[in-house]
């Protein structure tokens, strides 16, 4: 019986747990492999037809391909967000799993707006 109330606090408090840090875009390679809160100005984005999934880059923390941040949006989830051009130049924050992409640029590949945050 104890069980049945235990079991669904101890799944709210891990989901709580996974983004509890928060890093600027020039520091997201210190949380590679955990989940936080990444936040930087969106300097530049790239639509990449040719590679799988299509997915569109947001890169912060600097243009591409000096960015030290990247955000990816898979093709599928591309509708569901704003328009990449509307937030050159906003301040967002995204929160997920931080980890490299190629280049050793961390990135993280988020599906659903909620997991994006306009400054």
């Amino acid at each position: 019986m104890r069980t049945q109330f235990l079991l669904p606090f101890l799944l709210l408090a891990s989901q709580a747990a996974v983004a509890q840090t928060t890093v600027g875009a020039a520091n997201a390679a210190t949380v590679v492999g955990k989940g936080a809160t990444v936040c930087g100005k969106v300097e530049s984005f790239r639509f990449s037809e040719n590679t799988d999934g299509q997915p569109t880059f947001l890169h912060l923390g600097g243009a591409f391909p000096k960015h030290t941040f990247a955000v990816r949006i898979n093709g599928v989830d591309r509708s569901r967000f704003e328009a990449a051009e509307n937030l050159v130049g906003q301040m967002i924050c995204v929160t997920g799993n931080v980890a490299f992409a190629q280049g050793n640029v961390p990135e993280m590949v988020i599906s659903k707006p909620d997991e994006m945050t306009r400054m």
